[in-house]
């Protein structure tokens, strides 16, 4: 089955792009596939640069773009083309002129210098906050192929490695994950709008990298969708990227980084700072709550259910106690269903926590039992204050249903009945002229 594919953007399976064709799946043309891509408006990085020639593209960086697509599609054929036809087939030459894109990919660094500057990524090391000169700094004005792996090294050079003991297990997590910086710098790579100047920054300090990237969200998207829609601004270079296999889909990277944060405990990352101007991603790297990996893995074999990005965000944001949005209804239904978290009330004031053997996991059973009991008291009190009010008549259960809108008739019994054990509250009447009102009103 195909699935549903996002605006300007064809769906890839194992390395290939289909269409239906009747009853059929069929290998989309090359004609349908760059209709589909024209969905989401002009590409700059499809276009021709006339001044341009096959001498301005480092021959290094290409042949390790052929490799990479050799072993992402199995067909070795790509490995015995001559250079030109490579490029042409991959659509990054046309008219035996490069486009863009394949200046961003292989260019040289004096052929970006005359005819593209702006396509540089500036790194930076700082060892504070603190303003002044960076301890490191690298400046990469060359094809994306030539320096993407020296990028990495750069960051990896003081990537501490965080250590966590929990009970015989001993857990090494980096505080940078490879895979998610290097899906942060292929999504500022592919993202950012070429037409402005200004170059892409990545800085890296003790416990967190900030990536800036010249030109706001691509038109549609927020940082609110950011995990449910993708949008390509530079179309020919996101398929680049995928026809190497350095992405498995266009638009899954930001879902990649969310969820391998949140299993590795870390905060997930954080757009704060991102306008129409520009794009700036954080990724945080210190481990807030080792256990809690620990507690997903649990999960995950219990349950046999995989969880995703927003799963494991809502997660996050029940353990912090957080506010969950109203759309996430059927998510915590499911969640609630499988055992991971628990539901206090009900109706439009139920809270959740996440389920007892969370807190079993963490070693704190008391917290547990202080969460969940504690709604009981917030809620003997909203009783209390009410009861008060109504003075010596005091109130019908009818009546206090409406101060607990989330508690069932019989929750809200149960807790006069613990109200009347305290002797805070006394009952008017019997069966359905039953009232209740405080002890010390006269």
């Amino acid at each position: 089955m195909v699935p549903s594919r996002p605006v300007g953007l064809p769906v890839q399976t194992d390395g290939r792009v289909w269409a239906r064709e009747g009853d059929s799946l069929v290998p989309m043309s090359m004609e349908r596939q760059r209709e589909i891509f024209a969905e989401s408006g002009h590409d700059f990085s499809a276009d021709i640069c006339r001044t341009a020639t096959l001498d301005d593209l480092d021959r290094d960086a290409i042949e390790d773009f052929r490799r990479r697509w050799v072993a992402k599609s199995g067909n070795s054929s790509i490995g015995t083309v001559q250079v030109s036809q490579l490029l042409h087939d991959a659509e990054l030459m046309v008219d035996d002129r490069p486009t863009y894109a394949a200046l961003i990919l292989f260019g040289t660094h004096r052929a970006l210098g005359k005819l593209l500057g702006q396509a540089e990524v500036v790194f930076e090391y700082r060892s504070s906050e603190a303003s002044g000169a960076a301890q490191e700094r690298r400046e990469y004005r060359a094809g994306f192929f030539t320096f993407y792996d020296a990028l990495w090294n750069d960051i990896n050079k003081k990537n501490d490695l965080q250590h966590y003991r929990e009970g015989l297990f001993v857990l090494d997590i980096l505080t940078f994950d490879e895979r998610s910086v290097r899906e942060a710098v292929l999504n500022a790579v592919s993202h950012r709008n070429y037409q402005l100047a200004g170059n892409v920054f990545i800085r890296q300090y003790p416990r967190r990298l900030v990536i800036e990237s010249p030109g706001g969200l691509p038109v549609g998207i927020t940082t609110e969708n950011i995990l449910d829609r993708q949008m390509p601004r530079n179309r020919r270079l996101a398929e680049s990227f995928q026809r190497c296999g350095l992405i498995e889909r266009s638009g899954q990277g930001m879902n990649l980084m969310f969820e391998r944060s949140l299993r590795q405990g870390k905060r997930y990352p954080d757009l704060t700072g991102t306008d129409q101007h520009q794009v700036t991603l954080t990724l945080h790297g210190e481990v807030r709550e080792p256990r809690f990996i620990r507690f997903l893995e649990r999960v995950t074999e219990e349950t046999r259910e995989s969880f995703n990005a927003h799963d494991l965000v809502l997660l996050d944001l029940i353990r912090c106690e957080r506010h969950i949005p109203l759309d996430q209804r059927d998510r915590l239904r499911r969640m609630r269903d499988l055992g991971v978290v628990e539901s206090v009330g009900r109706g439009r004031g139920t809270r959740y926590l996440l389920s007892r053997r969370f807190y079993a996991a963490l070693d704190r059973p008391g917290t547990y039992t202080r969460r969940r009991g504690l709604d009981n008291e917030e809620s003997k009190a909203l009783l209390v204050k009410h009861l008060r009010s109504c003075g010596p008549g005091g109130a019908p259960v009818s009546e206090l249903e409406e101060v607990l809108p989330a508690r069932s008739r019989r929750q809200i019994r149960r807790l006069l009945r613990e109200l009347r054990k305290e002797g805070r509250v006394i009952i008017l009447g019997e069966r359905r002229w039953t009232r209740y009102r405080l002890a010390d009103d006269v």
